[in-house]
C-alpha cells in the first residue's frame, strides 16, 4: 500500500495536491503577494504557475506522482467531473485565494487538462519509471 508522505494511512490522490499550493489563507503578505502577480486564466502565467508551484512536489516520490497523474487523467475522461467544485470555498472555511480569478476560472477543467499535460513533460522520467513497476506492490 502506498502511504500518504506525511501520514501513516494510505495515499489518496485527491486533485488538491496540484491546487492547494496556491491557499494563501494567513499567507496573503507573503504567497498571496508573490501570487497576485499572475492571472491563472492566462495560459502563458498559468503555465508558470503550474511549473513553479503545483509540479514541485518534491516531498512526493515517483510513485505518488504516478498516482495522481492517473488519478488526475481518469477525472478528465469523466465528463461529470465537477472541477469548479475544486476551487470552491465554504465562507466558513479557513481558506482562501490569491485573488478573485481563483474562485471562478474561466475553465477549470482546462486548468487541470494543462496540469496534466505540464505533469506527463516535467515528471516524465518519474512516471516511466513508475509505469515500469507492478503497481499493486505499492
Amino acid at each position: 500500500m502506498l502511504l500518504d508522505p506525511f501520514l501513516n494511512e494510505e495515499f489518496r490522490p485527491d486533485l488538491m495536491w496540484f491546487i492547494g499550493v496556491f491557499g494563501v489563507y494567513d499567507r496573503e503578505e507573503t504567497l498571496g503577494a508573490e501570487l497576485e502577480v499572475y492571472d491563472p486564466n492566462d495560459t502563458d502565467d498559468r503555465a508558470e504557475l503550474i511549473k513553479k508551484y503545483s509540479l514541485d512536489l518534491d516531498y512526493l516520490s515517483y510513485r505518488h506522482k504516478f498516482v495522481l497523474v492517473e488519478s488526475l487523467a481518469n477525472k478528465l475522461n469523466d465528463e461529470s467531473y465537477d472541477f469548479q467544485g475544486l476551487f470552491d470555498i465554504d465562507e466558513d472555511e479557513a481558506a482562501s485565494w490569491p485573488r478573485g480569478e481563483w474562485y471562478e476560472l474561466e475553465n477549470p477543467r482546462e486548468f487541470l487538462q494543462h496540469v496534466y499535460t505540464l505533469a506527463k513533460e516535467v515528471w516524465k522520467d518519474d512516471l516511466h519509471k513508475a509505469s515500469l513497476e507492478d503497481q499493486s506492490t505499492w
